[in-house]
């Protein structure tokens, strides 16, 4: 007998999940105590999907069936059931078989599978979304193939088990199809996956932003306080939809124009979105009428939760649970609330008093309300409109991530900028990231290195930098304030990536020309010789300098600089407009300006509020005419803006960072990498081997592999550790250098020495014995006894540089490869690169360049250059070790010497655990708080 209380209930099975049309549903074990939903459910489904289901009319489950249903021991028989409001929608359960077909326990690795979906829900994707669940279930209790009896009349199932993207075969026996289903995952099946979360997550958050009528609850009838903001907002936005108002203590018709009803019960029509504005104690109870009533999502603007502390965390989480249990969406709480600029809808569903935002090209999230307000209002006074925005609050449910899926295919859209205090799943951040940087530029702007309240994510080990490194490989532009964040979003909403880094420098000031020529260098761009057209210059002298700096081909972009003039015969309207004409004759290169105290001329050139209505959808995609459009980016809209700046240093910054967003797609574009496949690797014999080691190894607890056991393990992958040989005495010393050979080292191991040559603990290039014996009594003399410093003898080696070679688990980023050379310089100084795990030939490439102290590997004055080709593979094959197997937690290779030939590994460190039940790689399911 098995309930949900019960010890051996797997509740790590339970997940809440985003359905095709962008609802929720939760999936979760079938207990025994589901013996009354299951026959509920059983009789909503029509006669033609049980016929489906039993291969015969089955009008109903006998009492027998009922049990077999409900008892299972989740090992060899398991069931699943999605539901929402508490009521099963679908089922899905799997029985082990053997080799004859019958019922099976282990080591047998097949079972059958069936599912049943309610006719209501069929076409939502709850079968395939219970297939990747039931999938993980059954690879986590060793079952690696699925047997399955489909009619063939019954396509849509067929249909569920194709679309899988798993290994299949197919036949046709005794009137039915016969389906296997090799569970291992595969890149298709995981591309299937994704390619489904997408869609469900972007549709989710499209019902948010886009609902065709919204309920404001909580308007109170004296016209003030946050609900009856939220309701004028909506009105006076000029919304498409049906908008009502709903106070329960209503007596009349009308609240501010709005039709008004007591309670979202009596509205005689559906709600798509309902904004909720009562108090934190009632928000529960609007959240079930909304639920009922078959509302599809939520904003919620209460305060007094997680922001409140440990009460108000508790209240977070019980929201969060209730809502989804009706299959909505929430926004909040504590939230400032939404906006969709779109013609069609014009939707302000937030705390944004009118007039909302003009239509325009950036989409904007954020964590912070007065964040939020700050960016609309800077947005505002320079011009730019906005395609949608959403301010999150604490983010309880809907987050970045579901923002940038909606974003990804969302043709409103050009630019997406995000300020987070989190990252919530840096790993699915940075996915997601990496593939809509791949389509249109994301800029995020991060504030705190601690999780504020209110926000509950997994603790991140990472520091910052390596955070921003992580970023940077998915081709996010990182940038450290919200100032800045609107500085690029300007640029790279306005203008075309420009093709390299040579920056053309014009204006009438020598000395802000100056200034932007240093401000180029210490950003890495190559500035040419500032252009002075001195305090004289006219329009026309500006427009023809740019004209000619534009039709050049030895730049990529142009930085304008201009001061105020000592006449009034040069308005700043005659300027802005000269600057224009020239950029519409020759559009394909980004133009940023510089001005001092010209306010006018920031006004004038951003005098294009927003985007009008038909102005095309900006293509971010591979470009047909080099020479009329930028290399990675678009012809500039007739009229567009020229973004300016107050300061040099800002407007090549945002330069810079969007030089090297155009050199991230072009190398995108032009290689993304690929994971190599090594021969020699031995993945089932190393699972085998992690097995052993872990079998008396409690859950939780980590082991730290001994040197022979690293050894091994690293060699199923192909990475050779060199031998090493204890010397507790100088005759053990001598003995084990006669096995080895010479010239050999002699180093301690013991913890406090280990690594660090600097302090005398290693003795190398020992020709004879002789030699040996006389470092031995040096260093045990100087060091202490043998019993104290462990040491040990190992082979020379070619001599090269010495590097440090690290892969670890984030308990939020999930695996990092790192490197770095060793020694205390590089330590201090933190020069070390990081990258995401599985790590491509690319990705690595980069990431032993990206060391301030690559050059060593190079040739640097002089010295030979080292075999970095050998260092790659070391590193994309441990890569693959902590990619294949996440039971590998952390490993160090230290040092790792780099020759002009061939690298060699001196010493390994290796940890192991339990890996956790679901990963990144694991089913589709929402974070759970």
């Amino acid at each position: 007998m098995t309930t949900e209380s019960d010890p051996s209930y797997p509740a790590h099975w339970e997940a809440d999940v985003v359905l095709r049309d962008g609802g929720t549903a939760r999936i979760r074990p079938i207990t025994t105590e589901d013996a009354g939903r299951l026959v509920s459910f059983y009789e909503q489904v029509s006669d033609e999907s049980k016929y489906y289901r039993f291969f015969a009319p089955y009008p109903r489950l006998s009492d027998r069936d009922v049990h077999r249903f409900t008892h299972h021991d989740y090992v060899d028989r398991v069931g699943l059931a999605a539901t929402i409001g508490g009521e099963f929608i679908g089922t899905v359960r799997y029985d082990r078989i053997g080799a004859d077909g019958r019922p099976a326990s282990g080591p047998a690795d097949e079972a059958e599978v069936a599912f049943l979906v309610q006719d209501a829900h069929q076409g939502r994707g709850v079968a395939s979304a219970l297939l990747e669940h039931i999938g993980a279930v059954a690879r986590e209790r060793g079952i690696r193939r699925f047997a399955a009896e489909v009619l063939p009349a019954n396509t849509k199932m067929i249909k569920v088990f194709t679309d899988a993207g798993y290994q299949q075969k197919r036949s046709f026996e005794d009137g039915s199809v016969h389906l296997t289903l090799d569970l291992e995952p595969t890149a298709e099946s995981l591309a299937v996956q994704r390619a489904r979360e997408q869609r469900a997550e972007a549709h989710s958050v499209q019902r948010l932003l886009a609902p065709g009528s919204v309920a404001v609850v909580g308007v109170s009838r004296s016209g003030a306080g946050v609900g009856a903001a939220a309701l004028r907002n909506l009105r006076d936005s000029g919304f498409h939809g049906h908008l009502y108002a709903v106070n329960e203590a209503a007596t009349r018709d009308l609240l501010d124009g709005v039709r008004a009803y007591r309670t979202i019960e009596t509205i005689g029509a559906p709600v798509d979105l309902a904004v909720i504005a009562v108090p934190a104690d009632r928000v529960p109870d609007a959240v079930a009428a909304c639920g009922e009533h078959g509302v599809q999502g939520l904003v919620v603007l209460s305060a007094g939760y997680g922001e409140s502390g440990p009460a108000g965390l508790a209240r977070q989480r019980e929201l969060v649970r209730q809502v989804r249990s009706y299959g909505m969406r929430l926004i909040g709480p504590n939230a400032y609330g939404v906006i969709n600029t779109a013609p069609e809808v014009e939707l302000n569903a937030s705390l944004t008093p009118a007039p909302m935002p003009t239509r325009g090209r950036i989409g904007l999230f954020t964590q912070s309300g007065a964040i939020g307000i700050a960016l609309l209002s800077a947005l505002l006074r320079r011009g730019e409109g906005l395609s949608s925005f959403v301010s999150a609050g604490n983010r309880a449910d809907v987050s970045g991530n579901d923002i940038l899926q909606y974003w990804y295919d969302d043709e409103a859209t050009d630019v997406a900028l995000l300020y987070l205090e989190t990252l919530g799943n840096p790993r699915k951040f940075t996915r997601l990231a990496r593939r809509t940087a791949a389509v249109k530029p994301v800029v995020v702007a991060k504030g705190g290195r601690h999780s504020p309240a209110g926000h509950v994510v997994p603790d991140t080990r990472l520091p910052e930098a390596t955070v921003s490194a992580l970023l940077r490989q998915a081709g996010v532009i990182r940038v450290d304030t919200v100032t800045e964040l609107v500085d690029v979003g300007l640029l790279l909403a306005a203008q075309p990536l420009p093709a390299g880094p040579r920056i053309a420098i014009l204006g009438n000031s020598e000395s802000l020309g100056i200034l932007t020529y240093d401000a180029c260098l210490t950003q890495g761009l190559r500035p040419l010789p500032p252009l002075d057209l001195t305090t004289a210059a006219a329009p026309a002298d500006f427009r023809a300098a740019l004209t000619d700096a534009l039709r050049s081909e030895d730049c990529d972009a142009v930085v304008v600089t201009a001061i105020p003039w000592v006449s009034e015969d040069a308005p700043a309207d005659d300027l802005a407009g000269a600057l224009r004409e020239a950029v519409a004759e020759y559009p394909g290169k980004p133009v940023a300006v510089v001005h001092v105290e010209l306010v006018e001329l920031a006004l004038a050139l951003s005098a294009v509020r927003g985007v009008p209505h038909s102005a095309p959808a900006r293509s971010w995609g591979p470009v047909a005419d080099p020479a009329h459009r930028g290399p990675a980016g678009p012809l500039s809209a007739a009229g567009d803006s020229i973004p300016s700046y107050p300061a040099a240093e800002r407007a090549v910054k945002a330069v810079a960072e969007a030089v090297r967003y155009g050199q991230w797609r072009r190398a995108a574009a032009d290689d993304d990498g690929r994971v190599p496949e090594y021969e020699d690797i031995d993945e089932a014999g190393t699972a085998d081997r992690l097995a052993g080691l872990l079998a008396d190894v409690d859950p939780g607890a980590v082991l730290t592999l001994t040197d022979w056991d690293a050894r091994e393990l690293l060699a199923g992958y192909g990475i050779r550790v060199l031998p090493t040989l204890p010397a507790p005495s100088a005759d053990a010393a001598v003995r084990a250098a006669g096995v080895l050979g010479y010239p050999v080292a002699l180093k301690t191991t013991a913890p406090h020495l280990r690594h660090r040559a600097d302090l005398g603990g290693v003795r190398l290039d020992l020709t004879n014995e002789a030699e040996l014996r006389r470092s031995y009594e040096e260093l045990t003399d100087a060091l202490g006894k043998p019993a104290e410093l462990q040491p040990v003898v190992q082979a020379m080696v070619a001599r090269g540089v010495d590097t440090v070679v690290r892969s670890v688990i984030d308990p939020a980023a999930g695996a990092v490869l790192s490197f770095g050379l060793a020694g205390v310089a590089s330590e201090l100084l933190g020069d070390t690169a990081h990258r995401l795990v599985p790590a491509t030939d690319r990705d690595v490439a980069g990431l032993i360049r990206s060391i301030r102290t690559a050059p060593l590997l190079f040739g640097w004055r002089g010295s030979d250059p080292v075999d970095t080709p050998a260092l790659e593979e070391l590193l994309l094959r441990l890569s693959r070790l902590v990619d294949d197997h996440p039971e590998v937690i952390g490993v160090s290779l230290e040092p790792v010497v780099v020759a002009a030939e061939g690298v060699s590994v001196l010493s390994a460190t290796v940890r192991v655990a339990h890996p956790p039940a679901r990963g990144d790689l694991g089913p589709r399911t929402l974070p759970s708080y």
